[in-house]
């Protein structure tokens, strides 16, 4: 280097400047020629070797080397070079022990560039990763992003240390050491963020969430699609299509229902009641079995009930005259063997999973009937539509068994009663 610098500084003797500005002009002579050296060499870089990569990545058909060139990752990359070629070269224009805190200033300037430089090209690449697993079936649900801004974290907080040395002018190794001391106080200022990476980890592993799952937790008024899991939150769009953001270790500490199982089922349950009113049950009449064979669904359940309660009525040398002794249909249980065989046969309800009509326990409010089966949609829309139409012919037909609805009295029935029973 003193070689170089005293050719430099000869040759401006020789044309006749005195040695002060000699000097001066040695030190500006070699800046310039430092800035030409490290501009063609960004010209090299950038329009002749990264064009190349260009035109080979439009060549081939693998995925990582055209995402790298949309994403300009190699862009990033050669930043670093302009920037270290000015610190090794800049000790060339100034001599030793001249301007020793100038040089010192540009060269620290120099190493903070290539710092930052080096943070942006990871905080991109580790994103292109992220990107790049994404696009794959197999990895589309994974939390990966959590993974990804662990790691993205670590190079700030690396890089940190690193800026932190330079500008103190402290060895980075004293530093990171001086760190163990404080770690307490670290983990409480990352409590949440190191609390969600372990959650993320946990979830992960136990593949209990991915995004595109349908949750529910009323603590945090979720209800919806899951949209994203990364370190920060956990983002959830509501079917009102509101967000709700969730801390990822709340899903672990709290509890939260996933309604992946039954998308991933045969059908989505169905399990309504409705009240019928004691009042109205009673025994089959012959009247009335004779209107209900007319029932296509029900008119082989009608007969071979008949016959199987004649047997066991013979065998036990039953008295018919008498409605309470042997065995009889009731209007009631004829319209579960109807509701049976109506689900059964409705191409929308799922014949691979339970179905059941039952009682429930009868309250004040009459005896609850319970339909539980399985749409074979389950789309929400359709599963409402399925849902209310089977309903509907539900409390449409339970008159034409001889039975009522319960319902609590209302201020139209009042309206309705006689007027003699009003002044009473």
């Amino acid at each position: 280097m003193e070689n170089i610098r005293e050719w430099v500084n000869k040759c401006l003797t020789n044309w006749g400047l005195i040695e002060e500005t000699s000097h001066t002009f040695n030190n500006i002579i070699i800046l310039l020629f430092i800035l030409i050296l490290v501009y063609a060499a960004d010209y090299i870089l950038r329009v002749i070797i990264l064009g190349f990569f260009r035109r080979m990545a439009a060549r081939t058909k693998n995925e990582w080397d055209d995402l790298i060139v949309d994403r300009k990752i190699i862009d990033k990359l050669i930043h670093i070079v302009p920037a270290t070629l000015i610190y090794i070269l800049l000790p060339l224009a100034f001599s030793q022990g001249e301007q020793v805190r100038t040089l010192d200033f540009l060269q620290r300037l120099c190493l903070l560039y290539i710092i930052a430089v080096i943070l942006r090209f990871i905080h991109a690449s580790l994103n292109l990763v992220h990107e790049f697993f994404n696009r794959k079936e197999s990895f589309k649900n994974k939390p990966i992003k959590g993974f990804v801004q662990i790691m993205q974290i670590t190079a700030y907080f690396i890089g940190g240390i690193l800026i932190v040395a330079i500008l103190i002018n402290k060895s980075a190794v004293n530093l990171f050491a001086g760190l163990g001391a404080s770690a307490a106080i670290l983990m409480l200022v990352f409590k949440d963020t190191i609390l969600s990476f372990v959650a993320g980890i946990q979830l992960s592993a136990n593949d209990m969430l991915r995004a595109g799952d349908w949750i529910t937790m009323p603590k945090y008024n979720a209800n919806g699609i899951v949209l994203e899991v990364n370190l920060a939150a956990l983002k959830v769009r509501n079917f009102d299509n509101t967000i709700v953001t969730i801390p990822p270790y709340a899903l672990l500490s709290d509890s939260f229902q996933n309604w992946r199982g039954m998308a991933e089922s045969g059908g989505r349950r169905v399990k309504r009641s409705v009240s019928i009113d004691m009042n109205s049950v009673a025994f089959c009449s012959e009247e009335m079995l004779a209107v209900f064979r007319r029932i296509p669904l029900i008119t082989d359940y009608i007969d071979a009930k008949e016959e199987e309660l004649k047997q066991y009525n013979e065998a036990n040398k039953t008295d018919s005259t008498v409605l309470v002794n042997g065995r009889r249909q009731t209007n009631i249980g004829v319209f579960r063997a109807y509701l049976m065989r109506y689900l059964q046969n409705h191409p929308l309800v799922s014949k691979e999973l339970p179905c059941i009509v039952r009682h429930l326990q009868p309250t004040d409010k009459g005896i609850p009937l319970e339909l539980y089966f399985f749409s074979a949609e389950k789309d929400w829309i359709m599963y409402e539509n399925i849902q209310a139409d089977v309903f509907d012919h539900v409390l449409a037909i339970i008159p034409e068994f001889g039975l009522r609805i319960f319902q609590d009295i209302s201020g139209n029935d009042l309206r309705h009663l006689p007027a003699s029973m009003h002044k009473q």
